[in-house]
């Protein structure tokens, strides 16, 4: 488990320092997306991920890898819009959004390490194929509850589902060799 919590660590550090990256580039524009727009966007990734896997000749030089970073930067940027709304336009202001972002991370990871204790590291085992299975069956939930406004009757909510995608594409990352 202590070489699952690095590995993640080491992780979770070059997909955050992408998005301090493109924060610097871009600043808050991302933060007029509604969280359903995100949610297209993660397909748009994860679709991407998948016909690589299958073989498809990329015609952008990029590989899974940044797909999967985008993924979880795009998971946190989802949470971070449920909890504090869209906005009309760009945040003057983006500091906080760092803070909200390690806030986030924190909380994800609490998570998977209670989920990978209780799971047994089974993920390990797994295909990362099988893991970007999981994060497209995830996608096709948040837009089902999307589409129910919000409202699940049994279901783990939006923000759960985008959790636990972050790590699924975290796992799949370590299983890359990125952040080694």
């Amino acid at each position: 488990m202590e070489k699952t919590e690095q590995e993640y660590q080491d992780a979770s550090k070059v997909c955050k320092s992408i998005f301090e990256a493109k924060l610097a580039d871009y600043g808050s524009n991302w933060r007029i997306l509604r969280p359903a727009s995100l949610t297209d966007q993660l397909l748009i990734k994860a679709r991407r991920i998948r016909n690589l896997e299958g073989g498809l000749q990329a015609q952008v030089a990029e590989g899974v890898e940044p797909e999967f970073m985008g993924i979880v930067n795009y998971c946190i940027m989802a949470i971070i819009q449920c909890r504090m709304g869209h906005l009309d336009a760009p945040a003057e202001n983006p500091e906080p959004i760092l803070d909200w972002y390690q806030s986030i991370t924190e909380e994800i990871f609490e998570l998977m390490k209670a989920k990978n204790n209780d799971y047994g590291e089974a993920w390990r085992d797994m295909r990362t194929s099988s893991l970007t299975d999981m994060l497209l069956n995830r996608i096709h939930r948040i837009k089902q509850i999307e589409d129910n406004q919000g409202k699940t009757s049994v279901s783990e909510g939006i923000e759960s589902n985008y959790m636990d995608m972050v790590n699924y594409s975290i796992f799949a990352l370590i299983k890359l060799g990125v952040g080694q």
